[in-house]
């Protein structure tokens, strides 16, 4: 019985998981490999710590998807891939092995500027976060504890907030930290972004400017002109040697691809991503398949935003399917412009599409739906789709 095993339940692979039924009814095996039993959607993260959603509102009961359906669910982390043997190796140690692999491995925040001072006397850059008060944007169950942690000290007085970062994470963490501090009685926060360069500065002009307008009605501060050198013991160091205490500090200092693929030698990226082609197939082995943010896509460079993992659902799921049974693959389209919404807390958001941009609760609503149909689309009870 062909094996098709699925390193990371993520958002690439919920077609795939959904169609699990159908791949089963033409004897193939399905095993999916996850951190947890959910998979929390990143595009919902920010909310969660503004308080609009609840954590099981913004994500995927994996375990329960994969095994209702009729295949296999391993609770654990991929270590490492062996592509001469054909095998996963995982951090238990365990072994699994695949006919056909598909990863969707995600990313994480790189925490080189953490220098971490524990009651073990263990410190130093890149150290893992051990305070805390230090949460790293990725992964989004970090955003929940951030939120449980801001809501635990504005009970008593007002808390500064930093947040190292100037992208769309760093924003939208920014305005929902400051809904946080708000809410039930609570004493509010000071919330400073320390961007280094520009706010935003990959994004149309005239999304900054109603970013920065909306960030100067809140009195969030913009620290520009020095980036994060360090952070360590509730104080973000700047490289210009200037320093900032804070009660909460949240790391959104860009994304990389996960490194399980350098460490596996398979053929990557100069940030570790896995090379595919337009067929979303590895170049350097052809039974091994990619998407979202871990891949790093040939034909031309992908924004790593979710709207591709998306996109990528129905055309990984058919070649993936091809390759098992010797049909020939379909090439990804990534599509034109997509539509970007920013949510910044509060019931606000700032939309943008082909040189539109606006923002307000309209924004809000128009993301809100967007976001909870995506889910339900994918929960154990809805039909799977035929491709």
């Amino acid at each position: 019985m062909p094996k098709l095993l699925l390193a990371g339940a993520g958002h690439a692979h919920m077609a795939v998981m959904a169609a699990i039924p159908e791949l089963v009814a033409k004897g193939h095996q399905v095993t999916a490999i996850g951190p947890g039993e959910r998979h929390y959607y990143s595009g919902m993260g920010p909310g969660m710590l503004g308080g609009t959603y609840q954590p099981e509102e913004i994500s995927f009961p994996v375990r329960d998807m994969v095994e209702s359906r009729g295949g296999v669910f391993i609770q654990d982390k991929v270590a490492r891939i062996d592509p001469a043997r054909h095998v996963v190796i995982l951090d238990s140690g365990h072994e699994e092995p695949y006919d056909v692999l598909s990863c969707n491995l995600g990313s994480f925040v790189p925490q080189g500027v953490v220098a971490c001072d524990n009651q073990d006397g263990a410190n130093g850059p890149g150290a893992a976060v051990a305070s805390r008060s230090v949460f790293p944007a990725k992964p989004i169950e970090q955003l929940w504890k951030a939120r449980q942690r801001v809501h635990e000290l504005t009970r008593d007085h007002s808390i500064r907030v930093g947040v190292c970062g100037g992208g769309p994470a760093a924003l939208e963490i920014a305005g929902n930290a400051w809904s946080a501090g708000r809410e039930n009685g609570g004493n509010g926060c000071v919330v400073q972004l320390f961007t280094g360069g520009k706010l935003l500065r990959n994004m149309p002009e005239r999304v900054c400017r109603l970013a920065g307008k909306v960030l100067r009605k809140r009195g969030i501060e913009v620290v520009e002109g020095s980036y994060v050198r360090s952070v360590q013991s509730g104080e973000i160091h700047l490289e210009n040697g200037k320093r900032y205490v804070q009660d909460v500090i949240f790391l959104a200092l860009g994304v990389r691809p996960s490194p399980v693929f350098r460490a596996s030698g398979l053929e990557v990226s100069e940030d570790g991503g896995l090379l595919v082609d337009q067929c979303l197939q590895s170049l350097s082995h052809p039974d091994i398949f990619g998407g979202g943010d871990c891949i790093t896509f040939v034909p031309r460079p992908l924004d790593k935003v979710g709207v591709y993992a998306v996109r990528q659902n129905p055309v990984l799921l058919h070649n993936l399917q091809a390759h098992l049974e010797g049909r020939s693959l379909k090439a990804f389209d990534p599509g034109g412009a997509y539509l970007l919404i920013f949510n910044i807390g509060g019931g606000q958001g700032i939309l943008y599409k082909s040189g539109v941009a606006f923002g307000g609760r309209a924004p809000f609503w128009i993301k809100d739906f967007i976001d909870r149909k995506f889910i339900k689309k994918f929960l154990p009870n809805a039909p799977s789709e035929t491709h």
